[in-house]
C-alpha cells in the first residue's frame, strides 16, 4: 500500500501563501505595518540626524582645524582678575610649533545704535579691540564688507560679530552704516559669519588695536590670545602655554581648547539620543503588539480554511509556516516602509539645518533586521495555534 507524502512548499510557494493571506486584509495590514514603521522610522531617524551632525561638525574641525588655543588671564590668589603681560603674545609666538598668534582686548567703552538709546540698554555687545590677523588665524570669515586693514584701524571703523550685527540692526555693512561707539560714531566697515571656534567674536563690536587706545581708554593688554600650533604637537603646546603667557605667575592663566567644546557639545546631544532611541524602540514594541494581534486576529477569523488545508493534506508544518511567513512578510513591509521614512526624515531635517544627509548603512539594514526579529516573535504563537488546530475542530467552527 502507497503512502501519500504531503508535498513540499517551495520557498517562492511560502511567499505566495503568506501574501494571499495579507491580501485579504489590506486596511487591517496597513495599521500594523504602520506600527512597525513608526519604530523603525523613530529609530532611523534618530541616529541618521545623529550621524548628519556629527558629519557636519567633523567637516568644520576639519576646515577650521582642532589646533587652536585660546589664553586668557584668570585671577590671583586674592580672587582679584588678572590680566596677561604685555609681552606674552612674543613670547608665545616664540614657541617652535606654533605656527600663529593673534588677540583681542576688551574695552570699557559700549555700542548702541545710535546716540539716543538709553546707556543700560547694550544689547550685551562688547566693544573689543583687534590685532589685523585675527579672522585667519581663528578661522573667522567677513559675509559684509571688509576686515580691518592698516588704514581702518586706525580710525572709527567697526567690524561686528554676527550677533552683534543682528542686536545692533545692521543687516550689511557700507560708508553709511554707522553706530555710536564709545560717545562717538564710528563706520561699520564689515560684518562676520558666526565664529564656532571663537563664539565671543559673535557679540563683539571689533575695532583696531590704536584707535582702542587712543580713544576708547583701552589699556593695551590682551584679554584673549589666539596661537595656532601643529596637529602632531597641540598637546605639548598647551601644556607650556600659561608659563609661556606668564612665566611670573602661570597660575593665573587659563589656557582651553576651543575644539573641545564643541566636541562636548556632540556628547550632550547624544544623551539626548540615547533618549529618542529608547522612544524609537517603545514604538517598535507596539508595532510589534500590533503584528501579534493581527496575527492572533487572522488564526481565529481563518479557522475554516485552516481545517481546509489540513483536511486536503496539508501538514501542522505547513500551517505554521504559512501564518509565520505572514507575520515576517506583514513585519518586512513596515520595515522597509519605516526604513524610507527615516530616511526622508533625515534628509528633511539635515537639508532645512544645511548638514550632510548621513543615514549609516548598518541602521538600515539593521532596522530591517530588527523588523524581521518582531515580526517572528510576535507570529510565532499565532502560527503555533493555527497547527494545533485539527481539520474537524476547524470545519465544525462556524
Amino acid at each position: 500500500m502507497s503512502v501519500l507524502v504531503p508535498a513540499r512548499m517551495r520557498p517562492r510557494d511560502v511567499i505566495r501563501v503568506g501574501g494571499s493571506g495579507l491580501r485579504s486584509r489590506p486596511l487591517r495590514v496597513f495599521l500594523s505595518a504602520l506600527g512597525i514603521a513608526i519604530g523603525i522610522a523613530a529609530m532611523l531617524g534618530v541616529v541618521g540626524i545623529s550621524a548628519s551632525s556629527q558629519e557636519n561638525l567633523n567637516r568644520q574641525l576639519e576646515a577650521l582645524g582642532t589646533n587652536l588655543l585660546t589664553v586668557s588671564p584668570g585671577q590671583n590668589l586674592f580672587g582679584e582678575a588678572s590680566h596677561l603681560p604685555a609681552e606674552s603674545e612674543g613670547m608665545i609666538d616664540q614657541i617652535e610649533p606654533v605656527t600663529a598668534v593673534t588677540a583681542t582686548g576688551t574695552t570699557p567703552a559700549n555700542v548702541y545704535r545710535n546716540d539716543h538709546i538709553p546707556a543700560a540698554e547694550t544689547g550685551s555687545v562688547s566693544v573689543t579691540a583687534a590685532r589685523l590677523d585675527l579672522p585667519a588665524d581663528v578661522g573667522a570669515t567677513v559675509v559684509s564688507g571688509v576686515w580691518l586693514n592698516e588704514a581702518t584701524h586706525r580710525y572709527p571703523a567697526t567690524v561686528l560679530g554676527a550677533k552683534a550685527a543682528d542686536r545692533l540692526g545692521v543687516v550689511q555693512a557700507g560708508p553709511d552704516q554707522r553706530v555710536w561707539l564709545g560717545e562717538q560714531w564710528f563706520t561699520v566697515v564689515g560684518v562676520l559669519a558666526p565664529a564656532p571656534l571663537a563664539p565671543e567674536l559673535d557679540t563683539a563690536a571689533l575695532v583696531g588695536w590704536p584707535v582702542a587706545a587712543e580713544r576708547l581708554g583701552f589699556d593695551g593688554y590682551a584679554t584673549t590670545i589666539y596661537a595656532r600650533a601643529r596637529e602632531e604637537f597641540v598637546a605639548d603646546v598647551r601644556d607650556v602655554l600659561g608659563a609661556t603667557a606668564n612665566p611670573e605667575s602661570p597660575n593665573e592663566v587659563e589656557v582651553s581648547r576651543p575644539s573641545d567644546v564643541l566636541a562636548a557639545k556632540q556628547a550632550t546631544d547624544a544623551t539626548l539620543n540615547a533618549l529618542l532611541l529608547g522612544l524609537g524602540g517603545v514604538a517598535l514594541l507596539v508595532g510589534g503588539v500590533g503584528v501579534a494581534n493581527t496575527m492572533v486576529i487572522s488564526v481565529l477569523e481563518r479557522r475554516a480554511e485552516i481545517g481546509l488545508r489540513r483536511s486536503l493534506g496539508a501538514t501542522r508544518g505547513q500551517i505554521r509556516v504559512q501564518f509565520l511567513a505572514e507575520s515576517l512578510l506583514l513585519s518586512a513591509i513596515g520595515g522597509i516602509g519605516g526604513v524610507l521614512l527615516g530616511i526622508g526624515v533625515t534628509s528633511a531635517y539635515a537639508g532645512i539645518q544645511s548638514w550632510p544627509a548621513i543615514v549609516p548603512v548598518w541602521a538600515m539594514v539593521g532596522g530591517v533586521l530588527a523588523t524581521l526579529a518582531i515580526g517572528g516573535i510576535a507570529g510565532f504563537y499565532p502560527a503555533v495555534r493555527a497547527a494545533r488546530m485539527s481539520p474537524t475542530e476547524a470545519l465544525a467552527t462556524p
